[in-house]
């Protein structure tokens, strides 16, 4: 009888992950550069560009490659504000300007926080990148986003 109970145990967390599975989001890809102090920095990001996709973000990633991250462009610029619910990496967090210009930076990101993260200068998109990246690479305030949506030469 335990064996059967286990067995069914197993089966149903399978059922329940491959239901969840299911409704996970896939993105489109895109590059952008970031223009530092120390040089240009190259980044193959995901596009979070439905209510879906921005509601889900980078929940439930178990890494992401040195080089990647995801892009939140809501087109218009605000009042910001992220959370990190059911997200598991750290994360630094750039709000962007519609210009591109890096308005404010939140490193590091505690991994499953439900504390809000707020912009402190209103922005037109924020960039998810690993934790530490910004630190690592020299990021600043200030520095510019090159990106197609930005009007700013991006490709």
């Amino acid at each position: 009888m335990l064996r059967r109970g286990l067995f069914l145990l197993i089966v149903l967390c399978g059922v329940a992950v491959a239901a969840h599975a299911q409704t996970l989001q896939t993105f489109d890809k895109s590059s952008l550069v970031i223009m530092t102090a120390q040089g240009p920095k190259h980044f193959e990001v995901e596009l979070a560009t439905t209510p879906e996709q921005e509601e889900q973000g980078l929940m439930y990633r178990q890494r992401l490659a040195p080089d990647a991250g995801m892009l939140f462009d809501f087109g218009d610029t605000a009042p910001r504000a992220f959370w990190m619910k059911n997200t598991l990496i750290p994360l630094d967090m750039l709000f962007i300007a519609a210009d591109g210009r890096v308005v404010d930076i939140h490193e590091r990101a505690v991994p499953l926080s439900e504390d809000v993260i707020p912009s402190r200068i209103p922005a037109r998109a924020v960039l998810e990148l690993n934790g530490g990246t910004v630190s690592r690479l020299g990021i600043e305030p200030g520095d510019i986003v090159h990106y197609k949506g930005f009007g700013n030469g991006g490709d």
